[in-house]
């Protein structure tokens, strides 16, 4: 059997809405309601009814304007903007579900670590142990700037302030010992004081005396989500980890990522069996074989439209960490003599857009090759979900995040065609066992 997880690629932001962007039909009010919850709780609903382990929430505190040098195409197209904090909407979507866990993304400078830490209790509290920390360094200066830096640290240096940060905060959770809380009504003693303790953190980027002023919630310590594939993103997985996104392209690429992780984790002295890998794939679901082809390949056509090319060429000045603008560069340009050098962003997504792509120009690369693809999965239910088999079976797991515009049409997709496809051939959980996010990724 394997996992699943949704990621919420928008955040609490815009969802699909407009049929030039290449959404499609099905985007019902999306325009106007995605501030409310009612989508949100029909999504945390319909893949509780699927099995999912979690949905992973995005985030990013910025209006993106390195693409061309103007918001333009940010505000124009809806990309990354406008978007709410996601952190109230976390007790609202499991208060509409039973079992799902719920992952919004804590920005390291975004959240001190104290309020990162009491944060993540507090909704642990409420949604009573079903909720998780996606841990993001944040990808731009913009972000950085929105938050009162100059400019975004480097990237190797972002990730050791991370490992620093997972650090505090985990300390902090366990500030109050087994046993602090006495709760004893007749003798008047709520809490024992001597299990209380100070952590005084002092490091390089963060200080924190400490005790958190809140009792342990339902998971203790809450489970950690991080996506960096780079070096100095695999070693914070591996020392802090409980679940980690990640991209692949093949079977192959997926497990020998998965098996390198598993060494790194085992060498931190943590059961490698203990941290689940979910790889990110966009799949085409529709009631046949042939009208998923004919979706596919019309996603592939729209993708190489004036339309497509413009978004794709956004998103890579976005995860360049806003220092390279795609916009500027004439798009006959050969890819090998672009200079990736200023980038300081999502290294290893950028490298992968470029591999193996020498000879090409940005115009060929940008028009059919997405950052996240369909690994294959096209078709049917019933052929996606033995697809989906075939790919776990020779990468030996853990599991997958899907990434699809989020309507209550894609929704039905999943949670009633795709889902109980996956059930009859025994591949996702016929139910939930344990009450926690963290049980839901240790259920097998």
């Amino acid at each position: 059997m394997f996992h699943l997880g949704w990621f919420l690629g928008n955040g609490f932001g815009i969802q699909a809405w407009s049929q030039t962007n290449g959404d499609g039909p099905w985007t019902g009010t999306n325009i106007t309601d995605w501030t409310k919850p009612d989508l949100y709780q029909d999504l945390a609903r319909g893949l509780d009814r699927a099995g999912f382990d979690y949905i992973l929430i995005e985030d990013t505190a910025m209006v993106e304007d390195s693409y061309q040098g103007s918001a333009d195409t940010s505000l124009r197209r809806g990309f990354m903007a406008p978007k709410n904090d996601p952190m109230p909407l976390v007790p609202l979507m499991t208060a509409a579900s039973k079992n799902i866990g719920i992952i919004p993304t804590f920005s390291t400078i975004q959240y001190p670590p104290y309020m990162a830490a009491r944060l993540g209790v507090t909704l642990d509290h409420l949604t009573e142990g079903r909720v998780g920390m996606n841990v993001v360094t944040s990808v731009t200066d913009r972000v950085a700037q929105n938050y009162g830096y100059e400019e975004h640290l480097a990237h190797d240096e972002r990730y050791e302030m991370a490992m620093e940060w997972v650090d505090v905060v985990q300390q902090l959770q366990g500030s109050w010992l087994p046993g602090a809380v006495v709760a004893d009504a007749d003798g008047g003693v709520y809490a024992d004081h001597t299990k209380v303790k100070p952590i005084d953190h002092v490091g390089k980027f963060f200080r924190s005396r400490g005790p958190l002023n809140t009792i342990p919630g339902p998971q203790g310590k809450v489970p950690i989500c991080s996506a960096g594939s780079s070096e100095a993103g695999r070693t914070l997985a591996a020392m802090y980890d409980d679940t980690m996104i990640a991209l692949a392209k093949t079977p192959e690429s997926a497990k020998a990522l998965r098996e390198d992780m598993r060494a790194r984790v085992a060498a931190n002295g943590r059961n490698p069996d203990d941290f689940k890998i979910f790889f990110i794939v966009s799949p085409t679901i529709e009631d046949t074989d042939e009208h998923a082809l004919e979706a596919a390949a019309k996603y592939k056509a729209y993708m190489a439209s004036d339309k497509g090319v413009e978004y794709n060429l956004w998103n890579m000045s976005y995860t360049s960490g806003g220092r390279i603008d795609f916009g500027a560069i004439d798009p006959d340009t050969k890819v090998e003599d672009i200079d990736l050098s200023k980038q300081n962003g999502e290294y290893t997504s950028i490298e992968k857009l470029f591999e193996n792509q020498e000879g090409r120009t940005l115009r060929e690369v940008v028009a059919d090759s997405f950052q996240i693809n369909d690994l294959g999965f096209v078709g049917s239910p019933d052929t996606v979900a033995a697809k989906m088999g075939e790919f776990m079976d020779g990468v030996g797991g853990d599991g997958f995040l899907m990434y699809l515009p989020t309507t209550r049409h894609n929704i039905a997709k999943v949670a009633d065609g795709l889902g109980p496809a996956l059930r009859r051939r025994g591949l996702i959980r016929e139910e939930y066992t344990g009450g926690s996010l963290r049980d839901n990724l240790l259920q097998f």
